[in-house]
């Protein structure tokens, strides 16, 4: 496959809270032509033209983490100035309403409303490569043929997609699926909130065809 070059160089932030892999991020899009930052500061994260947030580990200390860099809030400005967010593994976990491990629940930032609970399957984490099943008309999935895998680490996920889009004026999300003993949210397009479950920045060329497909957006 035959890698597109972004179109022009774009700022990105990578959002160093202290629970993501900012330098495989910063690489990875660098690699497809972003101009990448990694910093925790807020002025500067929220003035960029795109905004990163990894995320690795427990949905709880990531969400203090996050919370204690001022992330929430950061994220929730972003959004409401249509700015564009992606987030990656757990940085999409927390855009959801809470997540469940070991019995304890946290709340998210509620910016899709669900649960992350433990995903169910025989082999727990799952990882490894896997397909998706991309969502119709899909930007992020742009130009990437069905059989393309991505870099999946995870033992939690959001099973059922349960926003509902009343007003025929708004645009729904595009929601993409995929399988691991059971079907979970792999990605979600939703405006200026970006994100994926699996790690596109160890994803090869699929992986930077979907950054570069993000970043032309910006």
């Amino acid at each position: 496959m035959e890698l597109t070059p972004s179109a022009s160089r774009k700022n990105v932030v990578v959002f160093d809270y202290g629970f993501g892999n900012v330098r495989s991020a910063e690489r990875a899009l660098a690699h497809v032509g972003a101009e990448v930052e990694i910093t925790r500061d807020f002025d500067r994260a929220m003035n960029a033209e795109g905004l990163l947030v990894p995320g690795v580990g427990a949905f709880a200390a990531c969400m203090a983490g996050l919370r204690q860099a001022r992330g929430d809030w950061l994220i929730g400005r972003r959004l409401a100035g249509g700015r564009p967010v992606m987030g990656i593994c757990v940085g999409m976990q927390i855009l959801f309403g809470r997540g469940i491990e070991h019995g304890v629940e946290t709340e998210g930032l509620d910016e899709w409303p669900g649960t992350v609970g433990p995903l169910k399957a025989e082999v727990v984490p799952h990882m490894g490569w896997n397909t998706v099943e991309a969502a119709g008309d899909s930007q992020l999935f742009a130009g990437l043929p069905p059989d393309a895998r991505y870099y999946f680490v995870h033992s939690y996920a959001v099973h059922d997609w349960e926003l509902e889009v009343g007003n025929p004026h708004l645009t729904a999300p595009k929601v993409t699926w995929a399988t691991h003993g059971e079907r979970f949210v792999a990605a979600v397009e939703n405006g200026p909130l970006w994100a994926t479950q699996f790690h596109p920045e160890k994803s090869g060329e699929a992986g930077a065809q979907l950054l570069t497909n993000w970043i032309e957006t910006l």
